[in-house]
């Protein structure tokens, strides 16, 4: 039952008083998870978080998250976080709705069909020779900040497969971006009260940051545009055609800058991230980096995969999957409803902001048995088949599905089975990991680890 008779009749969900505001927003500066995680334990599957001057509204279970994201997504457009995050994406395809949405969307989608992305593979795979050639040419037991050798090779890929570009002389993209997110947390835990003109540390990397993203952007399609690069068939090339299509020159511009700087971000950040939280997750359970090599060896040989190979490497792939449930490269997927709701006998009046969080709901005792421990056996077959297809949301879901997430799966398998086959990333001592959640779930400060070839 949904609608205005429903929304008239649902229940509010509960949730703390508000004599908890300040401990909630200290929370929600310093510890977004254990936030998410307390309320989720604390209230059960909804709860209401009133903190300062907002009312979030936090569903966790998987036919909440169906309704909002899938069921009556119309009613759902980007929320908290987001939002703010259009101060330096513009209106991307990662923030943008409605009918610009949809005109984004079909210009980018022909880039991710199966047959281009299979053919995509030879790309990944030299990128990835590379990354490991560079590993391999560390002194036996040195550190290397992995997050950073993760995101050459990810920029690298995202350069070759939908730019056809070469991207590794913008090695400042991957910092720019380190302070566009931080610029939108902040904005996003101050509720959008600080002045952005208040020249603030930050506001200040923020803008520069942002200026040097304004500046790749104008050189990939200035450099385009001279024919100097590309076969016309590639994101970039359609981007320049359909906003070249805009009547107002400065409103094709700007929509190629917000277009490009958001493909920027999420052809990367997120599948860096997932590297990077397999390697030490692989690191932590050396049973697992045995069992990854044995079935690199026993495919690949001493040879580079294909793309045919991907059927052939499952247990790399549950390991990939398993990685990403315990830490969702995207951790929080915020909504704002566009009128009253219900959503599990639970009113959401219109204006309210929704939160579905992938990772409380991928650790929901109901649907995962342990979901603390690191089992990539969860993900064979047989025990997909048993679970509610909206338990799993490494990807979001609906509509707005992640375009790139085959991309992405096809990178990470192919990476890390070329990775373990013959080196072993271990943790650097004295050096903790821990979570940062920003627009994709970070490891605050870097991930450094040492490499050793295997014997």
């Amino acid at each position: 039952m949904n609608g205005p008779e429903a929304a008239r009749r649902g229940r509010t969900p509960p949730g703390p008083p508000r004599s908890e505001t300040l401990a909630m927003l200290r929370r929600l500066a310093g510890d977004r998870l254990g936030l998410m995680s307390s309320a989720a334990s604390r209230y059960g599957d909804a709860s209401k978080l009133t903190i300062g001057p907002k009312s979030l509204y936090f569903f966790n279970h998987p036919d909440h998250a169906r309704h909002v994201l899938t069921d009556n997504s119309a009613n759902y457009h980007k929320g908290i976080g987001l939002v703010q995050a259009r101060r330096a994406l513009g209106d991307g395809l990662l923030t943008s709705e409605g009918a610009l949405w949809r005109t984004q969307r079909k210009v980018i989608q022909p880039a991710f069909t199966p047959r281009r992305i299979a053919s995509q593979a030879g790309a990944v795979v030299a990128e990835a020779a590379r990354l490991v050639d560079r590993l391999r040419s560390r002194r036996a037991g040195e550190p290397v900040d992995v997050l950073d050798e993760m995101t050459v090779f990810t920029l690298g890929v995202l350069g070759r497969a939908l730019l056809d570009a070469d991207l590794s002389a913008y090695d400042a993209v991957g910092h720019a971006f380190e302070a566009v997110q931080d610029q939108a947390m902040f904005e996003m835990v101050s509720m959008g009260m600080v002045p952005t003109w208040i020249p603030l540390p930050r506001q200040r990397r923020f803008r520069r940051a942002r200026a040097e993203l304004y500046r790749v952007v104008d050189r990939l399609v200035a450099e385009r545009s001279a024919g100097q690069t590309g076969d016309g068939d590639d994101v970039l090339s359609r981007l320049i055609e359909s906003t070249g299509q805009e009547s107002d020159p400065e409103v094709g511009r700007r929509r190629m800058r917000d277009e490009v700087v958001t493909l920027l971000l999420a052809g990367h950040e997120t599948t860096a991230s997932t590297l990077g939280w397999t390697l030490h997750l692989i690191d932590r359970h050396p049973e697992v980096g045995a069992r990854l090599r044995a079935e690199a060896a026993a495919v690949l040989g001493d040879r580079q995969p294909t793309h045919e190979d991907l059927r052939l490497l499952p247990y790399t792939t549950m390991v990939v999957e398993e990685a990403m449930r315990l830490y969702p490269p995207v951790w929080i997927l915020p909504r704002e409803a566009q009128r009253d709701d219900e959503v599990g006998g639970y009113h959401v009046p219109a204006g309210a902001d929704v939160l579905i969080c992938p990772y409380t709901l991928h650790r929901h005792p109901e649907f995962w048995d342990e979901p603390e421990l690191f089992r990539p056996e969860r993900f064979a077959p047989e025990q997909k088949a048993k679970r509610s297809r909206y338990s799993y949301l490494p990807f979001g879901a609906g509509p707005r599905f992640c375009v790139g997430s085959s991309l992405g799966m096809m990178e990470a398998v192919l990476v890390i089975a070329m990775i373990t086959r013959e080196l072993r990333l271990t943790a650097v001592p004295g050096r903790p990991v821990v979570p940062e959640p920003m627009l994709s779930l970070r490891v605050r400060g870097g991930l450094e680890m040492s490499v050793h070839r295997v014997a």
